[in-house]
């Protein structure tokens, strides 16, 4: 089990309890020093079909940065395989309370993309798909890689092609596992730093569509 947990109270939800049964769910995880308000204002521009959940990451970055991280990103642990373990894990005790969703896919951003690829690679059956905007496949084999390379879900991976805030070494081992494992689509994008634009995000609407279709 986590030793981190995900605030219960720090989620927000998109439709009330008794309108999302048999919907799809596409869980929201924001980057470093932001929060749940953040990608929760991309709800406009994603298919209304879903019910949205933003997750509030579980640690506070040191003063002064703001917000919150799911994992530390300074000193001897930065980016380390563990930490990034340790944010999914607390994710996915989170889900297992949270909701009894069929169809659950997962969009993140940065930190919250690591995030998301993590508990795919921990949990390959468990979701239909993940957007990965601005993140990276963490380095570090998990048991679970081979199944999902049998798999192959479908992962949208956006980035661009001035984002230098994500390591050359990890975007270089992402280019090359991505498609070992997963069915991959997505675009790098050129002029944009790490952040997302609109076309991106008209990218992602065409990708979530055709996930919907694919479930029925």
């Amino acid at each position: 089990m986590s030793a981190i947990a995900i605030d219960d109270e720090a989620v927000l939800w998109s439709e009330s309890p008794e309108t999302r049964a048999g919907r799809p769910l596409l869980l929201l995880l924001h980057g470093y020093g932001s929060d749940e308000r953040d990608l929760f204002g991309l709800a406009p521009f994603l298919p209304d079909a879903f019910v949205l959940a933003a997750v509030r990451a579980p640690l506070a970055p040191p003063f002064p940065a703001p917000g919150w991280s799911w994992y530390p990103i300074e000193g001897l642990d930065g980016r380390s395989s563990g930490a990034v373990t340790a944010a999914a894990d607390a994710l996915i005790a989170w889900i297992d309370r949270a909701t009894d969703a069929e169809t659950i896919g997962i969009l993140g951003f940065s930190q919250g993309a690591a995030v998301a690829l993590q508990a795919l690679r921990l949990q390959p059956e468990r979701f239909a798909f993940v957007v990965n905007l601005a993140g990276y496949a963490d380095p570090s084999p998990l048991p679970g890689d081979e199944v999902l390379a049998e798999r192959r879900p479908p992962v949208f991976w956006g980035r661009g092609a001035r984002d230098e805030v994500i390591p050359p070494a990890a975007v270089a081992h992402t280019v090359q596992w991505l498609p070992e494992h997963a069915t991959l689509s997505g675009r790098v994008y050129a002029g944009l730093t790490h952040s997302v634009s609109q076309e991106e995000l008209d990218d992602v609407r065409v990708f979530l569509e055709r996930q919907l279709a694919a479930a029925g």
